[in-house]
């Protein structure tokens, strides 16, 4: 039986964590488009999930060649969404990990927070240009300062404040990354 659930995450992490906690209860994650997730049922636990941000799109001749690869391996791509792919592996075949050695989680949380960093400080700039605009407006025709504030503005200011949060938080993970690295060098 098909089970569709809506569900927003600004975390990929707590998103993975999620999917394995779905994936407990016997629901197998078959696609996903922008908060949307469409499970069958399955045995529990019949899978581990994992998720990555892509260097390039899927479709792009490095991102396709890598899917292959991971797809010769036993790990099956359930589902893509712009750089995101879905990734699965059977848990009877035993523990399922993207990252194996530290640099590659370095690079991984660098890749995550770099694009997401861009589109925070993009919302960002956008807020501010609007808020000038805003009080610009006011100082030279003198009315009032909700009328050139939209609440689409205000989701800018708060999308780019939570993004920015977000990013600090995987910065910080590489930062302790790093040191772990040099601890075992």
């Amino acid at each position: 039986m098909k089970h569709v659930v809506w569900k927003a995450y600004w975390d990929f992490e707590k998103e993975e964590k999620w999917l394995n906690e779905m994936s407990s209860k016997g629901m197998a994650l078959t696609d996903y488009s922008w908060c949307r997730y469409v499970f069958t049922e399955t045995p529990n636990n019949d899978y581990i999930y994992r998720l990555e941000l892509l260097e390039h799109t899927p479709s792009h001749a490095e991102s396709v060649a890598y899917i292959r690869f991971l797809e010769e391996s036993g790990i099956e791509c359930v589902a893509t969404y712009y750089r995101w792919i879905f990734l699965r592996k059977k848990s009877s075949e035993g523990p399922f990990d993207i990252y194996s050695d530290i640099e590659s989680k370095i690079n991984h949380y660098s890749r995550v927070s770099t694009f997401l960093g861009t589109i925070g400080l993009l919302n960002l700039f956008v807020f501010l240009v609007n808020i000038v605009n805003g009080i610009v407006s006011i100082l030279k025709y003198n009315s009032s300062y909700l009328t050139y504030i939209s609440p689409l503005v205000c989701v800018n200011g708060i999308f780019g404040v939570c993004l920015t949060w977000l990013v600090i938080g995987y910065l910080r993970k590489v930062s302790k990354l790093k040191k772990e690295k040099q601890l075992h060098e």
